[in-house]
This record gives structure tokens, C-alpha cells and sequence, in this order.
């Protein structure tokens, strides 16, 4: 008998070590001229994670800038000709000349604070939704009350789950892009860093007068 409990307590073991192995996911580190960064990539949007674990290990991120900086917005990093932009160059168009097709896993996945996105073209020019192969954002946002969250719906015919709203008020998010783009990771370590980048000054196109830089990525874990 004592045998059998003690197989059956290390199977319960065993199996919540997996389950939590695979909910810990490929962890990236973001290292930036303002500190470090972790983010997790989901499972559930492969397309997304591998390829930008392939980026990540071409070194194709390093030295890129945050280009585009919006407080209780987002940040937004990956335009392929931001490396030593000059700061009266345009930035925001650079890329790798291919698309990830959209996967949008909603409402799991949804635009609560510190979540890693795909940027993309808009809808008028690709109503596929498909990513940029490079650019990314990640989620700063505001807090929203009930009733603004209330008028969003009645705006956009969607409706906003509990654990939505729950977040919207209590961490913040931007919960007018849900369902639109693509959400394949989320910040793991690192917030007060993010804060701090979107708090940098910015010129009229939202671009931080004092570069930052991203100076290296690499996967610490998968």
C-alpha cells in the first residue's frame, strides 16, 4: 500500500513539473541601454515564437532601437533600419521583407500589461492581419473603469470576459487592439524597465530623443 501511495504522489509530482515546464515557455532576454528585459513566448502561436527565436539567434535585434514610444500605450521595437538612425531619419517601415500569417489566439491571449504583440500593417491594406516579420510591441496601457470598458462593447459589438476586465482595471492594458493583433508572448521580468523607456521623451513621431537601444537579445530558457 505504501508503495502505491508513494507511486501515485511522485506521478502528481512528475506531472506538474511538466505542465509547469511547458507553461514557462522559451524565455528571451531583452537586454537595453536601460536594463533588461525578460519576455515569454507562448506555445500556442508557434509561427510567431519560431520565428522570433530565429531572429533572436541571427542576432538580427541587436543594436536595433525603440523606435516608437507612446506612455500608457506601448513600446515598440524591430524596424530592420533603425540600427544608428540618425535622429532626423523616419523610422518605423523597416522590415524583413516577409509576413507571419496572423495568430490570434483571443480572448486567452489579450492586450493586459506587458504583453509582447506583433506589429503589422493596417486593415485597409492587409485585411489578413498578418505580422511583421520583425516589429513588436509591448503593452504599457492605462486603467480602464466598468464603464468605460462598458461603452468599448457597446462600440465594438465585443464583449469583455472577467479575467478582461479584471485586468483592465487592476493592471491596465489596451483593450481597444484585442482581437486585431497577434499577442505571442508577455513580459516575464523586467516592467520597471519598460516603464522606464515609456517615459522617455519623445519627438511628434513618438520616437525617444535619447536613443535606446536594444544591445543584445538571447534565449535563456526553453
Amino acid at each position: 500500500m505504501r508503495q502505491i501511495i508513494f507511486r501515485s504522489i511522485l506521478s502528481v509530482m512528475l506531472f506538474t513539473l511538466i505542465i509547469s515546464c511547458q507553461a514557462q515557455g522559451t524565455i528571451v532576454l531583452i537586454e537595453t541601454n536601460m536594463g533588461k528585459i525578460k519576455v515569454r513566448l507562448f506555445d500556442d502561436t508557434p509561427q510567431h515564437r519560431d520565428n522570433f527565436i530565429q531572429l533572436v539567434r541571427e542576432h538580427k535585434y541587436d543594436g536595433l532601437l525603440f523606435h516608437r514610444v507612446i506612455k500608457q500605450f506601448m513600446i515598440q521595437a524591430g524596424d530592420i533600419n533603425s540600427k544608428d538612425a540618425p535622429a532626423d531619419k523616419h523610422l518605423g517601415d523597416g522590415d524583413l521583407g516577409y509576413t507571419i500569417p496572423a495568430e490570434i489566439v483571443y480572448p486567452k491571449h489579450f492586450h493586459k500589461r506587458g504583453m509582447l504583440c506583433a506589429a503589422r500593417t493596417g486593415d485597409e491594406v492587409n485585411p489578413q492581419r498578418a505580422s511583421s516579420a520583425s516589429q513588436f510591441y509591448i503593452v504599457t496601457g492605462k486603467y480602464f473603469t466598468d464603464g468605460e470598458l462598458n461603452k468599448m462593447e457597446k462600440a465594438s459589438g465585443k464583449t469583455f470576459t472577467e479575467e478582461q476586465r479584471t485586468a483592465y482595471k487592476l493592471e491596465g492594458g489596451t483593450p481597444h487592439l484585442d482581437g486585431s493583433y497577434t499577442v505571442f508572448g508577455e513580459v516575464v521580468d523586467g516592467m520597471k524597465v519598460v516603464d522606464k523607456i515609456q517615459e522617455t521623451p519623445t519627438n511628434s513621431a513618438d520616437r525617444p530623443t535619447k536613443d535606446v537601444i536594444i544591445k543584445s537579445m538571447k534565449i535563456v530558457k526553453k
